[in-house]
């Protein structure tokens, strides 16, 4: 006993300092076989299979439905979005609307094209020089005055009227070769003989019937109004091949073909 009361501490520290050993020998131990573990896993890993490829059908037949839609048509045979329409016909028989009247049965049976005219008429000459008596046609304009022939005396280098401005004569200025203009509406330049009118297409009348009504519609322009069928339409467009019409209670359009 009296031994251990003297030498307790050094007693301590040498089981403190045999604890520490044992810690590291386990240490070595442990670390080779952490070490050894990985490297099985390693071989593991390289006789491992790799994994099949994937099956995208799906995914590619989804795709394509995606580029090709499916098209629903909710006017025509559609009767809950779209219920048919009837109407009685001037002999009292009532059908529906849209197979025998309407729009849709309306018949285009003559387009003519409607021009922008400018033409010389004649030449002056005095002391300041030559004027020019120009005649100027606009068929197409939206104001029915406009669309008469309108007569204007311009010269060389004169401030733009309305339609054009005369920029170059060729030959003599009493009796010119050609007239060279610029328009005022689209700045084009345009080279005229003296006696040949330069025309160009500005726009398209048409003449269309309606048959269940025996109606006639002639000349009809882009604004006009027309009334058939129990519905006011508005002439939307006149183009070379057809015209179209807009239903002005709902403003659905209809396009007729035109087949000369």
């Amino acid at each position: 006993m009296q031994f251990l009361k003297k030498h307790y501490e050094k007693i301590l520290l040498g089981i403190v300092l045999a604890g520490l050993i044992g810690v590291l020998v386990f240490m070595l131990f442990y670390i080779a076989a952490d070490q050894q573990a990985m490297r099985d896993r390693e071989e593991g890993h390289a006789s491992a299979q790799p994994l099949p490829e994937l099956n995208l059908d799906t995914n590619h037949a989804a795709m394509a439905r995606l580029q090709a839609p499916y098209a629903l048509d909710f006017e025509t045979a559609n009767k809950v979005f779209n219920p048919f329409e009837w109407q009685k016909t001037m002999d009292g028989r009532v059908v529906r609307k849209g197979t025998s009247t309407g729009a849709q049965v309306a018949v285009v049976t003559n387009i003519s094209p409607l021009y922008l005219v400018v033409s010389l008429d004649s030449v002056t000459t005095n002391e300041f020089g030559a004027r020019y008596l120009i005649v100027v046609e606009r068929q197409a304009a939206p104001v029915p005055a406009k669309r008469a022939k309108q007569r204007l005396f311009v010269s060389v280098g004169e401030k733009p009227n309305d339609a054009f401005a005369l920029v170059d004569v060729k030959g003599p200025p009493g009796n010119p070769d050609t007239l060279v203009f610029k328009l005022v509406d689209n700045s084009d330049t345009v080279v005229m003989g003296r006696d040949q009118a330069y025309r160009r297409v500005d726009g398209y009348v048409a003449d269309f019937r309606y048959d269940p009504e025996k109606k006639v519609f002639r000349r009809q322009r882009v604004g006009d109004r027309v009334s058939f069928g129990g519905a006011d339409y508005l002439v939307s467009d006149v183009g070379q091949n057809g015209l179209t019409l807009t239903d002005l209670s709902n403003q659905k359009k209809t396009t007729l073909p035109f087949a000369p």
